[in-house]
């Protein structure tokens, strides 16, 4: 007989990706002392303790870690049960997608629009964030699938390629510089620059293919968002490395002036997935789908810049 029950592993995973008795709470519409009492009960049958309990928070342990991924996938084959006695080519259910700032601004929407024109039922919900944010959410099972564009290395990891992104050097629309016909790394000594945070794949191609031809600059502001950026650009505040995706729409606009500089090497777009995720019909489906996706006709896609090289 087994000692557990769906239940029990429902909120030991709803636990786990929220790291919290009472978010885990909210999200099955149960009491936090109910909640409390089944993952008790989850960890005595198993004689082992899933979570260490460290100032009033739930941190996953070795045990824990080891569960998540075989929690998920049995609690995804029961809820696809009730599918087997219903239409199989229908899909519906939930997807958990998590984006870079550039890709989910540029891209996803369409995407999704896409994808929901042959799968109305299916509902998604969009974190943004940058790379190394979401390679940790998906190591956490806290989203699904997500579309990064820095490379976060991790064997539990598993890369698909979703296309290549040039990169540009922006200014003010008046700068000195945007007037200049062929620019050199050694024009853009001592200027100031607007960075991302952290973790961000635009700030990870500036230090790694700008800022080390570089021998003197300036991290003016450290800014969260593309568009942010953007603005204190059009502000005069500094240049700033983006995605050509992201600036497209304001050098049109006549904001910002895209500076005639030959950068080094395009940044590879991926689909980043746990390696021990268990891939159900629809999160299956919605990869395959976006593996071709990339490389069709598109309004917002140029086939020089996102086609993959494979």
């Amino acid at each position: 007989m087994i000692p557990f029950t769906l239940r029990q592993l429902e909120v030991f995973t709803s636990v786990a990706k929220a790291n919290s008795l009472s978010a885990a709470a909210q999200t099955l519409f149960l009491s936090k002392a109910a909640v409390s009492l089944s993952l008790n009960e989850l960890e005595n049958q198993l004689g082992h303790t899933l979570f260490d309990r460290i100032n009033n928070r739930l941190i996953i342990n070795s045990e824990g870690t080891k569960l998540l991924p075989i929690a998920d996938e049995l609690l995804h084959r029961a809820h696809s049960i009730q599918g087997l006695f219903h239409n199989t080519e229908t899909l519906d259910g939930e997807l958990r997608l998590g984006a870079s700032d550039t890709i989910g601004n540029q891209l996803l929407p369409f995407l999704i629009r896409d994808f929901k024109q042959e799968h109305p039922a299916v509902e998604f919900k969009v974190l943004l964030s940058n790379s190394s944010d979401l390679g940790q959410k998906i190591l956490d099972y806290q989203i699904d699938i997500a579309f990064i564009e820095s490379n976060e290395d991790s064997p539990k990891l598993v890369h698909h390629p979703f296309g290549f992104d040039q990169m540009c050097v922006i200014s003010q629309a008046d700068h000195p510089l945007s007037t200049k016909e062929a620019l050199t790394f050694s024009d853009l000594e001592d200027m100031k620059w607007l960075l991302r945070e952290a973790g961000s794949g635009s700030r990870d191609y500036f230090i790694n293919h700008i800022a080390e031809h570089l021998s003197r600059w300036q991290a003016e502001f450290e800014l969260s968002s593309s568009e942010a950026i953007i603005n204190g650009v059009t502000a005069g505040l500094g240049l700033a490395c983006l995605s050509e995706l992201s600036v497209d729409s304001a050098i049109k606009a006549g904001k910002v002036k895209k500076l005639n500089i030959s950068l080094p090497l395009e940044r590879s777009m991926q689909i980043v997935l746990h390696k021990d995720k268990y891939l159900n019909p629809l999160l299956n489906a919605f990869l395959q789908y976006s593996l071709e996706w990339r490389l069709t006709d598109h309004p917002t896609k140029s086939p020089t810049r996102l086609d993959c090289k494979e």
